[in-house]
């Protein structure tokens, strides 16, 4: 790091402090101003904010460090804009009309209170176990990687700049709430697409051009079927990615993160209205495209350029066992050893930037959650300042949690962005069977609804369980040290391929969902009105459709043809 690079950051840093002065000094009066940002943000603001909340350090650390080391399998997670399009299309005009504040909230509507609780748990439980934990230690990567510091005053670079840049960011997000959320992101998101696109350019021409490296990533298979890094769809024998697999499980996860998680959706409810809310996320879809060239790209990149000169000791550094190559350290000595001053103090700006977003997101997000969801419910009288202060001692509680949760983490997954959607995959199918079927089917009774969130947390939580407990073992997966029941419950909650049982999953909750609400009460029409296919009146149905029209459905037909397009290019 030159001077000339510690300048672009302070400009970016006066920048930052600017926005969160200008939002501190609007009044924010209620918890709806401060979780909501007032419910007047527009839909450059919400689709920014999707992309730049989503786009965390579990990208520029996990997703490059997926692309060097599995190549293209990860990017059936990563070409979800069309995902995000279902939460515009579909689910913003629910959200809409029964003006909740969280995604809990809604469930407690359409179903009872029980589901908003465990909805609620599980949410924070996520965040803890993913989104905290991930974005922290992936930042003190990235920084210990990017400034070569391994040591200061006699402490590991690596908590310094993790636990420094978490309390930085707290900071404002505590200050100015989802205002400071939504408008840094303004700022953020275009220096982050600018400085992973820097990388991605300049490690292509380093390489020698995209040809380069599809030759280079073309010829090395990734398992005995004859694969290899370039292929998206793998045979279905594959251990990691069967293509049936990574279909379905990529779009139970996605459905769960796009359309229901509190994190995201969040972005949408703090639009003024139904338009500006869709058109936020079409707005994300569009942004949505370019995490797979941005981030896991370079990582291919990063692993070309390592087996080129693997004669001169290679591109990327050594795992401790000094045989393979640190697959999650490839964005960080991309931007070390390619970018000139300046550029790289930019670059500099686009993680900070990242890393920022993703953990204020989380803060304003957890401290809803747990505001409105527990002791609101608890305490409805409070009055709306404490609200805000409960709230952002939630917060703290969960950073230190999800601080807590690294060492363990790190013992279960090998690379970071197939850890994280390692834990979703046991996460998400019981909250998209609920949300799916309580929004599709008028007959999804309270009870159908509940028991289907608490069978999906019930198993999401022994699978968990199960890795952390075999893993820390040393017990190899397909091993038969376990005999009897043992056995099979080894082979289901870890030896069964993570997709499948992710797909598995999804259909076992369902099938509660649908047998439980057959054997009770269905709900009454006035309870689901609004909240259902065929149940909205007819001046919310003329206010749906007045909130789009022809250039919304063109946008959206892009989005849809160039994904189609990608999965063609990389079959």
């Amino acid at each position: 790091m030159q001077l000339l690079d510690w300048l672009v950051i302070g400009v970016f840093c006066a920048a930052l402090i600017g926005i969160v002065v200008w939002v501190i000094r609007q009044k924010q009066n209620n918890s709806a101003d401060y979780f909501l940002g007032g419910r007047d943000a527009t839909w450059i603001a919400i689709g920014a904010s999707i992309f730049a909340s989503n786009i965390g350090s579990e990208h520029l650390i996990g997703l490059a460090g997926a692309g060097a080391s599995s190549g293209m399998a990860m990017a059936h997670w990563e070409i979800q804009g069309w995902m995000i399009l279902i939460l515009g299309w579909v689910f913003v005009p629910f959200y809409t009309r029964s003006m909740v504040y969280t995604m809990p909230e809604f469930l407690e509507r359409r179903y009872n209170p029980q589901s908003r609780t465990i909805l609620s748990v599980i949410s924070l439980l996520s965040y803890v176990l993913t989104k905290v934990a991930v974005t922290v230690y992936a930042g003190g990567l990235v920084f210990q990687q990017v400034f070569d510091i391994k040591t200061l005053w006699g402490i590991d670079f690596f908590w310094i700049a993790a636990i420094g840049l978490v309390l930085l960011t707290a900071l404002y997000t505590v200050l100015g709430g989802m205002k400071s959320v939504l408008y840094t992101s303004v700022l953020q998101t275009p220096i982050l697409l600018l400085g992973s696109l820097i990388i991605l350019v300049l490690g292509l021409k380093e390489l020698g051009g995209w040809d380069e490296m599809i030759r280079i990533c073309g010829g090395v298979t990734v398992n005995e079927y004859g694969d290899t890094m370039n292929n998206l769809i793998r045979s279905n024998s594959d251990s990691n990615f069967p293509w049936l697999g990574a279909l379905i499980g990529s779009a139970i996860i996605g459905f769960w993160y796009w359309c229901t998680d509190q994190y995201i959706v969040q972005r949408a409810l703090s639009g003024k209205n139904e338009r500006e809310a869709r058109r936020g996320t079409i707005f994300g879809a569009y942004l949505k495209l370019l995490p797979v060239f941005l981030f896991l790209i370079p990582g291919m990149i990063a692993f070309a350029l390592h087996q080129k000169n693997l004669d001169s000791g290679g591109f990327l550094p050594l795992l401790a066992d000094g045989m393979k190559p640190n697959a999650d350290s490839a964005f960080p000595v991309l931007v070390a050893k390619l970018l000139p001053a300046g550029v790289k103090g930019l670059v500099v700006c686009g993680i900070l930037a990242a890393l920022m977003s993703s953990l204020a997101s989380l803060f304003n997000s957890s401290a809803m959650l747990f505001t409105i969801d527990f002791y609101k419910r608890f305490r409805p009288r409070t009055p709306e300042r404490k609200l805000v202060f409960i709230g952002q001692i939630a917060t703290v509680a969960i950073v230190v949690l999800g601080i807590l949760w690294i060492p363990i983490m790190r013992s279960v997954g090998d690379v970071l962005y197939t850890y994280l959607q390692d834990v979703q995959s046991v996460l998400a199918p019981g909250i998209a069977a609920a949300f799916l079927l309580g929004v599709c089917w008028k007959r999804t009774s309270a009870a159908g609804g509940m028991w289907g969130l608490l069978a999906g947390m019930i198993i999401g939580l022994t699978r968990l369980g199960a890795k952390v407990c075999y893993s820390s073992a040393g017990i190899e997966a397909g091993s038969t040290g376990i005999t009897g029941a043992g056995s099979l419950f080894k082979y289901l909650f870890y030896d069964l391929n993570w997709l499948f049982f992710c797909g598995w999953m999804f259909l076992f909750c369902v099938i509660v969902v649908v047998l439980v609400s057959y054997a009770t009460p269905a709900p009454s029409a006035e309870k689901i009105r609004g909240l259902v296919f065929g149940t909205a009146t007819r001046q919310q149905k003329i206010d749906t459709r007045a909130s789009w029209n022809r250039w919304d459905i063109i946008h959206t037909a892009i989005i849809i043809g160039i994904t189609v397009a990608f999965y063609i290019y990389f079959w």
